[in-house]
Parts: structure tokens; C-alpha cells; sequence
């Protein structure tokens, strides 16, 4: 497995940290605000009932950094390929064929990395600057259990 570094940080997360870095950011002003989504749109195309389910939950859960004017398209398709995917489980299920289960694997694969993409992943959230996960110690989780 190759040696992939650090994961890059925004440029917003940068700025917040004073660019400890120190590398050259674009100018604010040089940079195009793109806006979180206020309600859920309509997809574009047609949606099954899992892959509306997706598209519906994304908009929700992910209203501070899902932007339709950018990630409308990454969003449609990955919601197409959870419906192709209940497709493709339920003929795995029934005909245990081998190449329908690689198939699977492959497009859960596919879906997976389109969900890191899109920030719904807890490590892509917090390297898009959108989520910490801090750990409780011991002894605060001791004296949390204590008080209740």
C-alpha cells in the first residue's frame, strides 16, 4: 500500500489557523463563496426510493456543506448508485453468482468513496474543517458517570 501523506487542509481551516504553513492562500477575494443548500432541491433525474432516501438525508444532514451549485452532480450519481446497489444485492441474494457479488463489492466500493468526497465521512468532515471528534478521558468519562 502506497504512502499517501497527510490529507490536504482547506484553504478555509488554514485561514482560521493563521496559515501556519505559510504558503501562498488565494485572495478572498479571489475566491468564489459557494452556498449551502437552504431546502432540498428536486434531482435533476429520476430517483428510486433508496437512492431519494440518500439524496433527501445528504441535503439534510449535510445542509452546511453540500452546495448544489458544486456538488449536485457527485451527489445524483452516488444516490443512483445506491439504488443500482439494492438492484445488485437483491440478484446477488437470489442467483449467489460470483460475478454479481465482485460487483457489489466494487460499486459499495465506488459508494463509499463518493460519500468520503461529499463529507460523510467523520475524518472528511474534520479535514474539511466542519468537525473535531474529541475523545473523553477516563477520568471524564468517570466523573460524567459519577454525576448521573
Amino acid at each position: 500500500m502506497a504512502n499517501m501523506g497527510r490529507p490536504p487542509v482547506p484553504t478555509e481551516r488554514k485561514r482560521l489557523l493563521g496559515n501556519p504553513g505559510k504558503r501562498a492562500l488565494p485572495k478572498p477575494e479571489e475566491v468564489a463563496a459557494l452556498e449551502p443548500a437552504t431546502e432540498i432541491p428536486e434531482p435533476p433525474r429520476q430517483l428510486f426510493e433508496y437512492g431519494q432516501q440518500l439524496w433527501d438525508r445528504a441535503f439534510s444532514l449535510g445542509r452546511r456543506w453540500i452546495s448544489p451549485q458544486s456538488d449536485l452532480e457527485l451527489l445524483l450519481m452516488t444516490c443512483e448508485q445506491v439504488d443500482e446497489r439494492v438492484r445488485l444485492r437483491a440478484s446477488v441474494w437470489n442467483n449467489n453468482r460470483a460475478d454479481e457479488r465482485r460487483a457489489l463489492r466494487e460499486l459499495e466500493r465506488q459508494i463509499q468513496t463518493n460519500l468520503s468526497l461529499l463529507g460523510f465521512t467523520p475524518t472528511d468532515r474534520t479535514r474539511l474543517g466542519l468537525a473535531e471528534i474529541k475523545a473523553e478521558s477516563l477520568a471524564q468519562e468517570l466523573m460524567k458517570q459519577r454525576n448521573t
